[in-house]
């Protein structure tokens, strides 16, 4: 079942001889549950299309189509519920409230769309995120694999349509960083959420269900990954 479409999606920056095309007629469809890596080389337009698709930027030109809903012909505040419902985001730098411990950081996109949290579920997502024994402590008392992990339950607390995660192990070390994508990929597989990540590390990306390349705006697919 296709969730995520988009039709020529463009964005350009500046005009005249500053004009900067950052992403040029982007058109693929996301199957619910699937699981998409996109690489490419820095400028390439990675985040320019993750911000489209997540609507924290406007097209140029173009559509987005997220569970057949034509985001970009929303109203501003209907826009801002709907990406706070339907959208989970991870970034490289965790994005976590410091005076807020690991478990308020979690539910607190609930709250603020005046949700209960579902404790079964989110106690089952700390065991997962190996974080039971941290839901307590604040972000500074924490790792940065933890801090990620705990982004990471942030993005899947309120079961989202989809994930956008932006180079999601770019702080970590090797270690860390494998467990954060095996994490991710869990999520795919046991919750069948549907996930597009930015990386650079071909290595991660491989784990991917489909692998798109970015370079000079244009999005290419560059085939599934050799699972």
């Amino acid at each position: 079942m296709e969730i995520l479409r988009t039709e020529n999606l463009s964005k350009t920056y500046g005009e005249g001889d500053i004009r900067v095309e950052a992403l040029k007629n982007a058109s693929f469809s996301i199957e619910k549950g699937e699981f998409i890596s996109i690489v490419g080389p820095s400028g390439s337009g990675k985040s320019t299309l993750l911000n489209l698709i997540g609507a924290l930027d406007n097209p140029t030109s173009g559509r987005v189509f997220l569970e057949n809903r034509d985001i970009f012909s929303m109203k501003e505040e209907e826009l801002a519920v709907f990406r706070r419902r339907s959208i989970g985001f991870v970034f490289q730098a965790y994005n976590l409230i410091p005076e807020l411990n690991v478990e308020e950081n979690m539910v607190l996109p609930l709250l603020l769309d005046y949700k209960k949290p579902d404790r079964d579920y989110i106690d089952e997502l700390l065991n997962i995120l190996g974080l039971a024994e941290r839901r307590h402590h604040l972000p500074s008392q924490l790792s940065g694999g933890q801090q990620q992990r705990a982004a990471i339950g942030r993005a899947l607390a309120s079961k989202p349509a989809i994930i956008l995660a932006d180079e999601p192990t770019g702080n970590l070390d090797s270690r860390n960083s494998r467990e954060v994508i095996d994490l991710m990929k869990l999520s795919v597989e046991k919750y069948r959420q549907t996930l597009i990540m930015i990386t650079h590390n071909e290595n991660y990306a491989s784990h991917a269900d489909r692998i798109f390349g970015v370079e000079d705006g244009i999005v290419n697919e560059l085939g599934g990954s050799k699972k």
